[in-house]
Formats: structure tokens, C-alpha cells, sequence
């Protein structure tokens, strides 16, 4: 019998996955922590490892350079899971001997199960760990498709169970997140306890993630993905939670409140690309832009002026205008007062991502039609997080 161990500080995700290897025929162990996942390793000597990098104390990263470095250790098949946002530290596991990288928002168990088996199968060969090349998306794996295979009828069984009971623990679980956003919101001038609120909203969120992932619920998935990468952001470096960041966090956690209630259908977790412009005279700029969508997995058509840009608009509908304020011959404002005017885009999201940040420029981004504000320099993940509200949300109305 093979043994698998789970390394995982959400005891919820481990448990389902445990008992889902157990179903499968492999004794399975749960380590909450990566020192005790390290010290499982050594006494239960798992054949395969399912290791989550974020981890309390030491974390997966650690825990994985620690594997490769005892030579008895070096070709035990080791499995990541990991928040889809983290692709810098992903491409460090990678370097450091992953096996496999998966996305936790992307998975089913019976997915998970697969490539475990797959892993041991292989695990007797000897095999090289070659490193991505830097330009090279981490290869997580995709969401699931028919070609994929059908589950069986226990799995669905299963599934249907598990997405039962996550659904009677939404409401619980939006009023956690609401109340310490609350704490977060009052707890203005004391940035440690504020820490420490973030800290325990990333932890629900984590689970959402997991959890989400596992019951197929996509859409919820997905959203809690890009809102606990912010989060984390934010607690390891303070000096960005600032006005904007808190407003983008409440516009997630409001949002997940709209999927809780509306994104639960099956017919919901499928939805076509977005179409999403963005508009900037700065060719930096406009990378920049889109490679925070790129974040999302959002991809987006861009222009360098106002007059590009409303011939595109005029010619086919977007999910998603993104627009800069201060361009030549057209301004932003101009180009979002006169969309406004085309029947497709009276109620089209326009975010204004600009550098003009005074009372005056807000004032007018709102009276010329504008959604919402984000000043230059921004995060490339709270970036991501506010166009991921606004095209979901636009397509869940639709």
C-alpha cells in the first residue's frame, strides 16, 4: 500500500483529501505545519508528498529545499499546491526540485489522485528536475475538461456532499471575513493589530480557495485566489495597505457575498473570456496593465489614444475598459464621457488607472462616467483583484 503525505495548515482541505486517498487505497498521514510534515517524513517515510507552500513556522518552500538535500530524500516525488498568484515563489519550487506544480483553485481530488499515481509509477526511474525557462508560464494545471474523464459515480457522490456542506458554510464563513474587514477598516492607526486581522482573513480565504477548488466551485475559487494573494501582500509588506488597498479588499469580500448567493450553479463555473481594452499612451504602462490582468489569467486588447480606442469600442463590446487619464488629444475623461453615449457601453466597467490621484481628478474619473480609481504606481495583484470583480460580476448579470 502506498503511503501519501498531506502537508497542509488547513485541516478542512487535508481531511477531505485523506480521506479521499484512503477511498482510493493509499494510507495517508496529515502534517499542519511544514516541521511536523518534516519530522512525518522521516517516521512515516511517505512514498509521495502533496506539499502547500504556504505554510506557519517553516514554510513549503523550506520544507521542499530540506527534502532535496538528504540524499535518501532527493527522488521522493514531491507535489505542490499553491495559490495561483504566487508564481515567483512557485518558479523558486520549481528550481528547488517540485515534481509537480498545481493550482489549488484549478484541482479535484480525483485530478490530484491521477497525478500521484502518475508521480509513483515514475518515481523508480531516474529523472532530471529541469527548471522553466523565466518567460514560460508555471505550468499549473488547467481546469478540469470532459477529455479529462468523467468522475464515477462514488466521486460525484463524494463532490456533491463535500459542495453541500462548503455551501451551508458560506454564510458563516462572509460574516468572518465582513467582521474583520470591519476590524481592519477601525483599526486604522494600530498597524499590528490590523496585521493580525489580515492575517486570520488570509486564513479564511486560504480555505475558501482549497475548498472552493475541490467542490468545483470555480468562480468562488477563482475570486478568493486573487484576494488571498492580496492579503498576503499586504501583511508582508504594511506600507502598501493603505485607502485603496482596504476599498479593493471590501470590493472582493462584497463580491464573494454576490457568488455565495449567485455563483453556485453549475452552468455558472464556465464562463467565456473576457474582452477587456486598455487604453494608455505610455507603452510601460500598458505592460504593466497587462501583465497585473495577465495575473488573473485576463487577457486584454490595447490602445495608445483616446481615437484608437473609441473606434474599437464603437466596433465590438468589452467586458472591461481600462483607461489612463492624461493622454494627447483625447483624454481619458473625454473618451469615458463619450462611451457612455454608445448603448453597448452605458454600464461597461471603466477603471481610470492614473497618476493624477487629487480630489479634482477622482471628482471627474466619477462625473465623466468612470467605475472606479486606481492610482499610479500600483500593485500588480490589487490590480488584478478589482478587474476580476468587475469582469465576473459583469458576466454573472449577463
Amino acid at each position: 500500500m502506498n503511503k501519501v503525505l498531506i502537508v497542509d495548515d488547513d485541516k478542512i482541505v487535508a481531511n477531505i483529501y485523506r480521506n479521499k486517498f484512503l477511498v482510493e487505497g493509499f494510507n495517508a498521514e496529515i502534517a499542519l505545519d511544514g516541521q511536523a510534515g518534516l519530522d512525518l517524513i522521516r517516521s512515516f517515510r511517505p512514498d509521495a508528498v502533496l506539499l502547500d507552500l504556504m505554510l506557519p513556522q517553516t514554510s513549503g518552500l523550506e520544507v521542499l529545499k530540506t527534502i532535496r538535500s538528504e540524499p535518501e530524500l532527493q527522488r521522493l516525488p514531491v507535489i505542490i499546491f499553491s495559490n495561483t498568484y504566487l508564481t515567483s515563489m512557485v518558479q523558486e519550487a520549481w528550481v528547488a526540485g517540485a515534481t509537480k506544480c498545481l493550482s489549488k483553485a484549478n484541482c479535484t481530488p480525483k485530478q490530484v489522485i491521477d497525478i500521484v499515481r502518475s508521480a509513483l509509477a515514475g518515481s523508480d526511474k531516474q529523472t532530471e528536475t529541469v527548471q522553466p525557462p523565466a518567460e514560460t508560464p508555471i505550468p499549473f494545471l488547467a481546469e478540469p475538461t470532459a477529455a479529462q474523464g468523467a468522475a464515477s459515480d462514488s466521486d460525484e457522490e463524494f463532490l456533491n456532499d463535500l459542495r453541500n456542506n462548503f455551501i451551508k458554510s458560506l454564510p458563516g464563513t462572509l460574516g468572518s471575513l465582513r467582521g474583520l474587514l470591519q476590524g481592519i477598516t477601525k483599526a486604522e492607526k494600530d498597524e499590528p493589530l490590523r496585521l493580525k486581522q489580515i492575517q486570520e482573513m488570509c486564513h479564511h480565504v486560504h480555505t475558501l480557495t482549497g475548498s472552493g477548488g475541490i467542490v468545483g466551485l470555480h468562480l468562488i475559487a477563482q475570486m478568493s485566489d486573487a484576494l488571498e494573494a492580496l492579503l498576503k501582500e499586504l501583511h508582508e509588506k504594511p506600507k502598501n495597505l493603505n485607502a485603496s488597498t482596504v476599498r479593493t479588499v471590501a470590493s472582493a469580500v462584497d463580491f464573494l457575498g454576490i457568488l455565495f448567493e449567485h455563483g453556485i450553479l453549475p452552468e455558472k463555473q464556465r464562463m467565456p473570456p473576457a474582452n477587456i481594452l486598455v487604453v494608455d499612451d505610455e507603452a510601460i504602462s500598458r505592460r504593466a496593465v497587462t501583465f497585473a490582468l495577465g495575473k488573473a489569467k485576463l487577457a486584454a486588447i490595447s490602445a495608445e489614444d483616446g481615437e484608437a480606442a473609441y473606434k474599437l469600442i464603437s466596433e465590438k463590446p468589452f467586458d472591461l475598459i481600462i483607461l489612463d487619464v492624461d493622454m494627447p488629444g483625447m483624454s481619458g475623461f473625454e473618451l469615458c464621457a463619450k462611451l457612455r453615449t454608445l448603448p453597448a457601453h452605458k454600464k461597461t466597467p471603466v477603471v481610470f488607472v492614473t497618476s493624477l490621484t487629487n480630489f479634482e481628478s477622482r471628482a471627474n474619473s466619477t462625473m465623466s462616467g468612470g467605475t472606479d480609481f486606481i492610482a499610479k504606481p500600483f500593485l500588480f495583484v490589487e490590480l488584478a483583484v478589482k478587474t476580476l470583480v468587475y469582469v465576473l460580476r459583469c458576466r454573472l448579470e449577463r
